[in-house]
């Protein structure tokens, strides 16, 4: 199946008429999570709480905190998901990586979220800390990914989510062997998996495909990023192996000093890869908000997601 974005995003806009004006296409709200980002300044903790508190009333399955390269946020993400689960209603889940630290290390970490009452964990590999070519192992750590998902299966009954990468991880060797890490994850306990971004909607379909024929039945949540910058994101993603369609740079294009529409276009076009995933059976998203809270909830909106209180 090829769906273009243009022609699909009308369909969606209009639907049944009535009294002769469009209206929009009934579909059921998703189930959406979202992801943050441990903050470095003052000013940016704001940023993070106030994007906490606005997305919280929209009642998310859960919501991830990252876990810097090498490990160099381990103490700020600790910090932030044990205030997460402290002081607001939502369930967070932890990243948790390989990298710059031994096994008892990283499970003297895991046994912290334990008491801190967090029972979500997102296992990853980790990049290469800032300077490093190729990711090396700690020689006391986990190697992979899926070392530290049997790890943290031996402390507890972990809910514990992994990465997954529809276009190949950067440092996979072919895309069938980077789906056999991935199957391998799974297999060592892992419930869920949530993926790199992407913006072409089938070569999420075609990886779901792949991932049955590989006998992977867990979820596999499709990770939906926001587009506020499009030169950043076309730059980031050129490096971590996403690729960009050129409908999406037709649409942003003339849109650098114009932060509104852009904000605008970006919502409508994530909204409408949610509506196009959905049409095709996928009902739970994670939202990566760059700590952003207008953007993702504005988004939530457009897919009838609305207030607990509201609801």
């Amino acid at each position: 199946m090829n769906i273009a974005m243009t022609g699909t995003l009308q369909r969606w806009l209009t639907g049944p008429r009535v009294s002769g004006l469009p209206q929009p296409m009934e579909r059921p709200a998703p189930k959406l999570s979202f992801e943050f980002f441990p903050p470095k300044t003052e000013a940016l903790e704001q940023q993070l709480w106030a994007a906490v508190r606005r997305l919280e009333p929209l009642a998310p399955r859960f919501v991830s905190v990252t876990y810097g390269a090498g490990g160099t946020t381990r103490t700020r993400t600790h910090e932030t998901v044990a205030r997460l689960a402290k002081e607001t209603s939502l369930t967070p889940a932890a990243h948790l990586t390989c990298v710059g630290a031994t096994r008892e290390e990283v499970d003297e970490v895991a046994r912290g979220y334990l008491d801190a009452g967090v029972r979500h964990i997102v296992a990853l590999r980790g990049d290469p800390p800032a300077g490093a070519s190729s990711y090396e192992p700690h020689p006391g750590g986990y190697a992979q990914a899926e070392d530290l998902v049997r790890g943290l299966r031996r402390i507890a009954e972990f809910d514990i989510s992994v990465g997954a990468y529809p276009e190949g991880h950067p440092a996979a060797a072919s895309a069938d062997s980077d789906l056999d890490f991935l199957k391998r994850k799974i297999d060592a306990g892992a419930t869920r998996a949530i993926t790199q971004y992407f913006f072409d909607t089938d070569i999420y379909l075609r990886f779901l495909d792949r991932c049955a024929a590989k006998g992977i039945t867990v979820p596999i949540v499709p990770g939906i990023l926001p587009v506020s910058n499009f030169k950043q994101v076309a730059k980031f993603s050129a490096m971590c192996g996403a690729s960009v369609p050129a409908w999406m740079a037709r649409l942003f294009d003339g849109l650098d000093e114009d932060q509104d529409t852009r904000r605008m276009v970006a919502a409508v076009v994530a909204a409408e890869q949610v509506r196009l995933l959905q049409a095709n059976g996928v009902d739970e998203f994670h939202v990566y908000t760059l700590n952003r809270a207008d953007l993702a909830y504005a988004i939530a909106h457009l897919l009838g997601v609305r207030p607990a209180a509201a609801a």
